[in-house]
Protein backbone atom coordinates (compact mmCIF):
# COMPACT_ATOMS: atom_id res chain seq x y z
CA UNK A 1 0.00 0.00 0.00
CA UNK A 2 1.19 3.06 -1.14
CA UNK A 3 1.84 6.34 1.36
CA UNK A 4 -0.75 8.50 0.55
CA UNK A 5 -3.25 5.48 0.40
CA UNK A 6 -2.63 4.68 4.07
CA UNK A 7 -2.56 8.27 5.00
CA UNK A 8 -5.82 8.61 3.99
CA UNK A 9 -6.68 6.64 7.04
CA UNK A 10 -5.79 9.68 9.16
CA UNK A 11 -9.37 11.59 8.46
CA UNK A 12 -11.09 8.35 9.94
CA UNK A 13 -9.11 9.30 13.41
CA UNK A 14 -11.06 10.89 16.37
CA UNK A 15 -10.77 14.87 16.23
CA UNK A 16 -7.37 15.23 18.43
CA UNK A 17 -6.83 11.63 18.88
CA UNK A 18 -4.64 10.72 22.08
CA UNK A 19 -2.11 8.17 22.09
CA UNK A 20 1.20 7.65 24.33
CA UNK A 21 4.36 7.67 23.31
CA UNK A 22 5.01 4.34 24.28
CA UNK A 23 7.06 3.63 28.21
CA UNK A 24 5.21 3.16 31.36
CA UNK A 25 6.18 3.05 34.79
CA UNK A 26 4.04 0.12 35.70
CA UNK A 27 5.88 -3.28 37.06
CA UNK A 28 2.42 -5.15 36.89
CA UNK A 29 1.30 -5.82 33.26
CA UNK A 30 -2.16 -5.51 33.32
CA UNK A 31 -1.99 -2.29 35.15
CA UNK A 32 -0.08 -1.27 32.48
CA UNK A 33 -2.08 -2.17 29.81
CA UNK A 34 -5.74 -1.18 31.33
CA UNK A 35 -3.71 2.36 31.23
CA UNK A 36 -2.32 2.18 27.66
CA UNK A 37 -6.01 0.63 26.21
CA UNK A 38 -7.50 3.92 27.93
CA UNK A 39 -6.60 6.08 25.32
CA UNK A 40 -8.00 6.95 21.71
CA UNK A 41 -5.28 5.04 19.88
CA UNK A 42 -4.28 2.45 22.50
CA UNK A 43 -0.81 1.79 22.27
CA UNK A 44 1.78 -1.09 22.87
CA UNK A 45 3.29 -0.65 26.54
CA UNK A 46 7.37 -1.05 27.00
CA UNK A 47 7.51 -1.68 31.04
CA UNK A 48 11.20 -1.47 31.79
CA UNK A 49 11.22 -0.69 35.37
CA UNK A 50 13.23 -3.80 36.47
CA UNK A 51 13.18 -5.54 33.21
CA UNK A 52 16.05 -3.58 31.56
CA UNK A 53 15.54 -5.75 28.26
CA UNK A 54 12.27 -3.76 27.73
CA UNK A 55 14.48 -0.38 27.38
CA UNK A 56 14.40 0.55 23.99
CA UNK A 57 17.51 -0.09 22.90
CA UNK A 58 18.10 -3.80 24.18
CA UNK A 59 14.14 -4.26 23.34
CA UNK A 60 14.89 -3.23 19.59
CA UNK A 61 18.51 -5.33 18.91
CA UNK A 62 17.21 -8.34 20.82
CA UNK A 63 18.74 -11.37 19.00
CA UNK A 64 21.89 -9.16 17.70
CA UNK A 65 24.87 -11.57 18.51
CA UNK A 66 26.99 -10.43 21.27
CA UNK A 67 24.46 -7.84 22.65
CA UNK A 68 24.80 -6.70 26.17
CA UNK A 69 22.88 -4.28 28.33
CA UNK A 70 22.87 -3.00 31.78
CA UNK A 71 20.33 -2.14 34.79
CA UNK A 72 20.00 1.26 32.53
CA UNK A 73 19.51 -0.04 29.16
CA UNK A 74 22.79 1.16 27.54
CA UNK A 75 24.01 -1.75 25.27
CA UNK A 76 27.21 -2.53 24.05
CA UNK A 77 28.08 -5.61 21.17
CA UNK A 78 31.32 -7.64 21.86
CA UNK A 79 32.80 -7.51 18.64
CA UNK A 80 34.16 -11.28 18.76
CA UNK A 81 31.17 -12.76 19.43
CA UNK A 82 29.70 -10.48 16.85
CA UNK A 83 32.39 -11.52 14.41
CA UNK A 84 31.97 -15.50 15.15
CA UNK A 85 28.18 -15.56 14.82
CA UNK A 86 27.64 -13.47 12.23
CA UNK A 87 27.33 -15.37 9.32
CA UNK A 88 24.33 -17.38 10.58
CA UNK A 89 22.64 -14.04 12.19
CA UNK A 90 23.12 -12.52 8.42
CA UNK A 91 21.67 -15.41 6.66
CA UNK A 92 18.82 -16.21 8.71
CA UNK A 93 18.14 -12.44 8.39
CA UNK A 94 18.24 -12.54 4.68
CA UNK A 95 16.16 -15.22 4.43
CA UNK A 96 13.29 -13.75 6.52
CA UNK A 97 13.49 -9.95 4.71
CA UNK A 98 13.32 -11.92 1.26
CA UNK A 99 10.66 -14.18 1.62
CA UNK A 100 8.28 -11.83 4.58
CA UNK A 101 8.13 -14.06 6.67
CA UNK A 102 9.37 -12.62 9.21
CA UNK A 103 7.51 -13.73 12.22
CA UNK A 104 10.55 -14.99 14.29
CA UNK A 105 11.44 -11.64 14.63
CA UNK A 106 8.78 -10.09 16.70
CA UNK A 107 9.84 -9.05 19.90
CA UNK A 108 9.68 -12.09 22.82
CA UNK A 109 8.77 -12.18 26.12
CA UNK A 110 11.89 -10.82 27.55
CA UNK A 111 11.92 -8.03 24.98
CA UNK A 112 8.34 -6.84 25.68
CA UNK A 113 5.92 -9.01 27.67
CA UNK A 114 2.55 -6.96 26.38
CA UNK A 115 3.40 -7.40 22.99
CA UNK A 116 0.93 -11.19 23.01
CA UNK A 117 -1.25 -9.59 25.68
CA UNK A 118 -1.55 -6.20 23.50
CA UNK A 119 -2.30 -8.36 20.07
CA UNK A 120 -4.95 -10.27 21.91
CA UNK A 121 -6.57 -7.02 23.07
CA UNK A 122 -6.31 -5.04 19.24
CA UNK A 123 -8.06 -8.28 17.71
CA UNK A 124 -10.63 -9.01 21.06
CA UNK A 125 -11.49 -5.65 21.04
CA UNK A 126 -11.68 -5.19 17.37
CA UNK A 127 -9.85 -1.97 17.85
CA UNK A 128 -9.46 0.27 14.37
CA UNK A 129 -6.15 1.53 15.03
CA UNK A 130 -3.13 0.64 17.73
CA UNK A 131 -0.32 1.85 17.65
CA UNK A 132 3.48 0.27 18.40
CA UNK A 133 6.66 1.27 18.86
CA UNK A 134 10.46 0.40 18.34
CA UNK A 135 13.95 2.34 18.74
CA UNK A 136 14.34 4.27 15.19
CA UNK A 137 17.35 3.34 13.47
CA UNK A 138 19.65 6.33 13.72
CA UNK A 139 19.59 6.37 17.56
CA UNK A 140 19.84 3.19 17.93
CA UNK A 141 22.88 2.81 15.81
CA UNK A 142 24.20 6.00 17.56
CA UNK A 143 23.78 5.42 21.16
CA UNK A 144 24.62 1.20 20.55
CA UNK A 145 28.28 0.98 21.25
CA UNK A 146 30.87 -1.41 20.78
CA UNK A 147 33.21 -3.37 23.39
CA UNK A 148 35.96 -1.08 22.35
CA UNK A 149 33.83 2.07 22.58
CA UNK A 150 32.67 2.90 19.10
CA UNK A 151 29.27 4.14 17.91
CA UNK A 152 27.61 0.78 15.64
CA UNK A 153 26.90 3.79 13.06
CA UNK A 154 30.63 3.66 12.44
CA UNK A 155 31.13 0.50 12.28
CA UNK A 156 30.78 -1.47 8.63
CA UNK A 157 28.50 -4.29 8.64
CA UNK A 158 27.34 -4.26 12.25
CA UNK A 159 25.72 -0.88 11.31
CA UNK A 160 23.88 -2.62 8.33
CA UNK A 161 23.05 -5.90 10.14
CA UNK A 162 21.32 -3.75 13.06
CA UNK A 163 19.28 -1.71 10.32
CA UNK A 164 17.93 -4.93 9.21
CA UNK A 165 17.57 -6.50 12.65
CA UNK A 166 15.30 -3.10 13.09
CA UNK A 167 13.53 -3.64 9.88
CA UNK A 168 12.86 -6.99 9.81
CA UNK A 169 11.21 -6.06 13.75
CA UNK A 170 9.33 -3.36 12.33
CA UNK A 171 7.84 -5.14 9.85
CA UNK A 172 7.26 -7.82 11.89
CA UNK A 173 4.96 -6.03 14.64
CA UNK A 174 3.26 -4.36 11.37
CA UNK A 175 2.23 -7.62 9.95
CA UNK A 176 1.39 -9.14 13.38
CA UNK A 177 -1.36 -5.92 14.05
CA UNK A 178 -2.71 -6.28 10.79
CA UNK A 179 -3.50 -10.07 11.15
CA UNK A 180 -5.20 -9.18 14.29
CA UNK A 181 -7.62 -7.12 12.32
CA UNK A 182 -6.40 -3.02 13.24
CA UNK A 183 -4.73 -0.51 11.58
CA UNK A 184 -1.20 0.00 12.97
CA UNK A 185 0.16 3.26 13.92
CA UNK A 186 3.84 2.98 13.85
CA UNK A 187 6.22 4.96 15.76
CA UNK A 188 9.72 4.71 15.06
CA UNK A 189 11.54 6.38 18.73
CA UNK A 190 14.17 8.72 17.17
CA UNK A 191 15.30 10.82 20.35
CA UNK A 192 18.78 10.54 18.86
CA UNK A 193 18.11 12.62 15.52
CA UNK A 194 19.28 15.63 17.99
CA UNK A 195 22.97 14.77 17.14
CA UNK A 196 22.15 14.81 13.46
CA UNK A 197 24.77 16.33 11.48
CA UNK A 198 24.11 17.25 7.82
CA UNK A 199 27.61 17.96 6.98
CA UNK A 200 28.69 14.14 8.36
CA UNK A 201 28.08 11.92 5.04
CA UNK A 202 27.65 9.13 7.68
CA UNK A 203 24.04 10.65 8.97
CA UNK A 204 23.09 11.52 5.45
CA UNK A 205 23.02 8.01 4.56
CA UNK A 206 21.11 7.13 8.03
CA UNK A 207 18.40 9.65 6.83
CA UNK A 208 17.92 8.10 3.56
CA UNK A 209 17.63 4.45 5.49
CA UNK A 210 15.21 6.52 8.21
CA UNK A 211 13.38 7.07 4.62
CA UNK A 212 13.67 3.31 3.41
CA UNK A 213 12.34 1.96 6.28
CA UNK A 214 9.20 4.65 6.51
CA UNK A 215 8.56 3.36 3.08
CA UNK A 216 8.30 0.07 4.19
CA UNK A 217 6.15 -0.09 6.67
CA UNK A 218 3.94 1.86 4.44
CA UNK A 219 3.82 -0.64 2.11
CA UNK A 220 2.75 -2.91 4.80
CA UNK A 221 -0.11 -0.74 5.45
CA UNK A 222 0.90 0.67 8.43
CA UNK A 223 0.94 5.03 9.34
CA UNK A 224 4.32 5.41 10.13
CA UNK A 225 5.48 8.28 12.66
CA UNK A 226 8.87 9.44 13.17
CA UNK A 227 8.66 11.07 17.43
CA UNK A 228 11.89 12.65 17.88
CA UNK A 229 11.66 14.98 21.24
CA UNK A 230 14.99 16.77 21.25
CA UNK A 231 15.52 19.10 18.27
CA UNK A 232 17.33 18.22 15.32
CA UNK A 233 17.53 19.60 11.84
CA UNK A 234 13.33 19.65 11.14
CA UNK A 235 13.77 20.93 7.69
CA UNK A 236 15.67 17.40 7.05
CA UNK A 237 13.04 15.20 8.68
CA UNK A 238 9.80 16.67 7.54
CA UNK A 239 11.09 15.10 3.98
CA UNK A 240 11.51 11.81 5.65
CA UNK A 241 7.99 10.75 4.29
CA UNK A 242 6.36 9.78 7.53
CA UNK A 243 2.66 10.01 7.82
CA UNK A 244 3.17 11.43 11.40
CA UNK A 245 5.92 14.22 12.89
CA UNK A 246 5.75 13.29 16.87
CA UNK A 247 7.44 15.78 18.62
CA UNK A 248 7.47 17.99 21.98
CA UNK A 249 5.35 20.90 21.93
CA UNK A 250 7.06 23.43 24.52
CA UNK A 251 10.58 22.75 22.90
CA UNK A 252 10.19 22.16 19.50
CA UNK A 253 6.57 22.97 17.49
CA UNK A 254 8.10 26.44 17.18
CA UNK A 255 11.29 25.50 15.68
CA UNK A 256 9.14 22.60 13.24
CA UNK A 257 7.17 25.78 12.41
CA UNK A 258 9.91 28.13 11.29
CA UNK A 259 10.97 25.35 8.49
CA UNK A 260 8.11 27.05 6.53
CA UNK A 261 8.86 25.29 3.19
CA UNK A 262 9.25 22.14 4.59
CA UNK A 263 6.38 22.13 6.49
CA UNK A 264 4.16 23.11 3.98
CA UNK A 265 4.76 20.63 1.52
CA UNK A 266 4.49 17.97 4.53
CA UNK A 267 0.97 19.11 5.23
CA UNK A 268 0.47 19.27 1.61
CA UNK A 269 1.32 15.52 1.40
CA UNK A 270 -1.73 15.01 4.09
CA UNK A 271 1.07 14.33 6.69
CA UNK A 272 0.07 15.57 10.61
CA UNK A 273 1.31 16.58 13.73
CA UNK A 274 1.37 14.31 16.78
CA UNK A 275 1.73 17.42 19.26
CA UNK A 276 3.69 16.12 22.50
CA UNK A 277 1.31 18.84 24.22
CA UNK A 278 1.65 17.60 28.66
CA UNK A 279 4.97 17.85 29.81
CA UNK A 280 6.40 14.98 31.19
CA UNK A 281 9.67 16.74 33.02
CA UNK A 282 7.80 17.06 36.48
CA UNK A 283 9.75 20.07 37.43
CA UNK A 284 7.87 22.75 34.72
CA UNK A 285 5.39 23.87 36.05
CA UNK A 286 1.71 24.80 33.30
CA UNK A 287 -1.59 25.03 33.34
CA UNK A 288 -3.25 22.87 30.25
CA UNK A 289 -5.71 25.79 28.78
CA UNK A 290 -2.17 27.95 28.59
CA UNK A 291 -0.49 25.18 26.46
CA UNK A 292 -3.79 24.77 24.10
CA UNK A 293 -3.43 28.53 23.65
CA UNK A 294 0.08 28.36 22.52
CA UNK A 295 -0.47 25.60 20.09
CA UNK A 296 -3.59 27.69 18.37
CA UNK A 297 -1.68 30.86 18.34
CA UNK A 298 1.49 29.19 16.73
CA UNK A 299 -0.24 27.40 14.36
CA UNK A 300 -2.54 29.89 13.28
CA UNK A 301 0.80 32.06 12.84
CA UNK A 302 2.42 29.76 11.09
CA UNK A 303 0.50 27.74 8.59
CA UNK A 304 0.67 28.41 4.79
CA UNK A 305 -1.79 30.00 2.72
CA UNK A 306 -4.77 27.53 2.15
CA UNK A 307 -4.63 26.08 5.49
CA UNK A 308 -6.22 27.38 8.90
CA UNK A 309 -6.29 26.35 12.48
CA UNK A 310 -9.90 24.35 12.46
CA UNK A 311 -8.83 22.06 9.61
CA UNK A 312 -5.21 21.43 10.81
CA UNK A 313 -5.60 21.18 14.57
CA UNK A 314 -8.64 18.70 13.83
CA UNK A 315 -6.08 15.95 12.56
CA UNK A 316 -3.33 16.79 15.03
CA UNK A 317 -2.62 13.58 17.63
CA UNK A 318 -2.08 14.56 21.32
CA UNK A 319 0.60 12.69 23.53
CA UNK A 320 2.60 13.05 26.25
CA UNK A 321 5.93 14.98 25.60
CA UNK A 322 8.20 12.07 25.52
CA UNK A 323 7.55 8.22 27.35
CA UNK A 324 6.91 7.79 30.93
CA UNK A 325 8.65 4.74 32.34
CA UNK A 326 10.67 7.19 34.32
CA UNK A 327 8.06 8.41 36.44
CA UNK A 328 5.92 7.22 39.00
CA UNK A 329 2.80 5.19 38.29
CA UNK A 330 0.72 8.17 40.16
CA UNK A 331 2.76 10.62 38.15
CA UNK A 332 2.13 8.96 34.85
CA UNK A 333 -1.64 8.33 35.67
CA UNK A 334 -1.92 12.31 36.00
CA UNK A 335 -0.10 13.15 32.78
CA UNK A 336 -2.47 10.92 30.85
CA UNK A 337 -5.52 12.75 32.82
CA UNK A 338 -4.10 15.99 31.82
CA UNK A 339 -4.05 14.59 27.92
CA UNK A 340 -7.49 13.97 28.05
CA UNK A 341 -8.08 17.78 29.29
CA UNK A 342 -6.33 18.99 26.68
CA UNK A 343 -8.01 17.35 24.12
CA UNK A 344 -11.39 18.32 25.87
CA UNK A 345 -10.04 22.09 25.21
CA UNK A 346 -8.25 22.19 21.97
CA UNK A 347 -11.92 20.59 20.24
CA UNK A 348 -13.38 23.63 22.01
CA UNK A 349 -10.92 25.72 20.33
CA UNK A 350 -11.73 23.76 17.18
CA UNK A 351 -15.30 24.71 17.33
CA UNK A 352 -15.14 27.77 18.21
CA UNK A 353 -12.91 28.49 15.05
CA UNK A 354 -15.23 27.02 12.93
CA UNK A 355 -18.08 29.02 14.37
CA UNK A 356 -16.09 32.00 13.84
CA UNK A 357 -15.21 30.80 9.86
CA UNK A 358 -19.19 30.44 9.35
CA UNK A 359 -20.39 33.62 10.89
CA UNK A 360 -17.97 36.00 10.33
CA UNK A 361 -18.11 39.06 12.15
CA UNK A 362 -19.74 42.35 9.72
CA UNK A 363 -19.99 45.92 11.10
Amino acid sequence: MSAPNIRRALQLLPTCATTGIGSLPHTQLEMGLQAALALDIPFLPQLPIGRPSEFMIPQALEGLPGLRWDDEGLCSVDLETWASARGNFEERLEAALSSGAVEAFEPSLEGCRAWRPFLWEVENRKLAFAKAQLAGPFTVRSVARTSEGQAALDVPGLDEAMFRLLLARSLAMVKALRRAGTTPLFFLDEPGLYAFDRSNPRHLLAMQELRLLVVALQREGALVGVHCCGNTHWGSLLEAGMDVLSLDVRLSLDAVLEESSAFARFLESGATLSLGIIPTDLTSTYEVGELVDAVEVSLEAALPPGYDFARVGAQVLLTPACGLAMRTVVDAEHVLEQLKVAQRRLRAALVAESEAVRTPYVS
